[in-house]
């Protein structure tokens, strides 16, 4: 009998995460791990001023190991931001990176560390075919990251999102070595998360482990951990919105987070493909778009998920199946303060035709359970509008 040919993918699994809270005090001894002498410590703005920034360069400070900061992360980073990051980069002549923060510091914090020693062009590494081939991977420098938000689970990745500033396409660039090289996962550094962030982040690791739940191809290892991160979402979100000092919540949707990540190169599929143009375009925020689509999309995909997704429901605690696990999406949107539509969210006079376009050129269109096509695709957009 020959073997199903569906039975068959590239798998692979994260780096060293050092979990657990107080973990940051580790930072220095990371870097020696993988030979940093000169880091770069990459966050966003806002995150530069706070404590939990100043903590830890400290730590590093404490070690020999100087206090260079770039900031110029914007909430969707774009080839500008990396340009600067680079100069920055260049200018101290560091040896690695530091990436501190939500996924937009760490998507560009890994950027910065692998493009540091590229001589083309960062669209040349977008993640299409064997692209990734064409970089000098001995140029990559060391990557630690450390989260401070649970949601993308870019700490885990070996990909970054970037904007293109003319096209406003996010695009995904890809090399096996983007993967950091540790991870320290604190949960005391998302305390301070206000509660929307939180929300969206966490709805953000949600959304990862659904679709990687839902998509076609054959990856049992990531089924599963898909299955439990949606369990520790759908348990510990609303806990950490209404407490958010509480750790133990904090802890779980940190691990949820790299669960989701770990988990989603089992695939996505139409949540972030539609997700991702909104975003560029507009400006939302990446999770609270993906929240906000989610029903529509399982309206979308029910004739290709209806029986996994029951299987989900009552592992989940979940009763009525499909029509209950949705339900309980817009439960948690309602309580989370996540606005119903797009056009509550913010989304005016989009054009349609462009984001359907859009959509359709999204990487994650491959891993939607049922195909998407111009027509279709515009009609989801359409019923994502409300």
């Amino acid at each position: 009998m020959s073997a199903d040919p569906t039975l068959n993918g590239n798998w692979h699994y994260p780096t060293p995460i050092r979990f657990g809270a107080g973990r940051l005090a580790e930072l220095a001894g990371a870097c020696a791990v993988l030979g940093i002498t000169r880091p770069l410590l990459v966050t966003d703005r806002g995150l530069a001023a706070l404590p939990i920034t100043a903590r830890a360069l400290a730590v590093l400070e404490s070690a020999g190991l100087g206090v260079a900061v770039f900031s110029g992360v914007d909430p969707n980073p774009d080839e500008n931001n990396l340009v600067e990051g680079l100069q920055a980069y260049a200018d101290g002549g560091h040896d690695g990176v530091v990436a501190f923060g939500g996924g937009s510091a760490l998507d560009l914090g890994k950027s910065v560390a692998f493009m540091a020693g590229q001589v083309r062009p960062v669209w040349d590494f977008e993640d299409v075919d064997d692209w990734w081939s064409r970089a000098d991977a001995d140029a990559i420098a060391p990557i630690i990251a450390v989260p401070t938000t649970a949601g993308t689970g870019s700490e885990v990745g070996r990909a970054a999102v970037l904007t293109h500033p003319r096209t406003h396409e996010k695009k995904i660039i890809f090399h096996p070595k983007m993967l950091p090289g540790i991870v320290i996962a604190d949960p005391e550094l998302t305390v301070g998360m206000p509660p929307w962030v939180t929300a969206g982040t966490g709805m953000d690791a949600f959304a990862h482990c659904l679709e990687a739940w839902c998509s076609p191809h054959y990856h049992p290892m990531s089924q599963g951990i898909a299955l439990e991160g949606m369990r520790l979402v759908n348990d510990w979100l609303p806990v950490a919105y209404e407490r958010g000092d509480d750790l133990n919540a904090r802890a779980h949707l940190l691990a949820a987070a790299g669960m989701g990540a770990t988990a989603f190169q089992k695939g996505l599929g139409a949540i972030h493909a539609v997700s991702h143009p909104i975003g560029a375009v507009h400006g939302t925020h990446h999770g609270t778009t993906n929240a906000v689509v989610m029903q529509a999309v399982l309206d979308f995909n029910r004739p290709a998920i209806e029986e996994r997704m029951q299987a989900a429901a009552r592992y989940l605690g979940i009763a009525d199946g499909f029509d209950g696990f949705r339900a309980r999406v817009g439960e948690l949107n309602e309580q989370l303060g996540i606005p119903a539509t797009l056009a509550a969210l913010g989304v005016v006079d989009p054009d349609l035709d462009a984001l359907t376009a859009a959509a359709l050129r999204d990487p994650s269109v491959g891993g939607n359970p049922l195909p998407m096509t111009p027509d279709n695709t515009r009609a989801l957009l359409q019923a994502c509008l409300g």
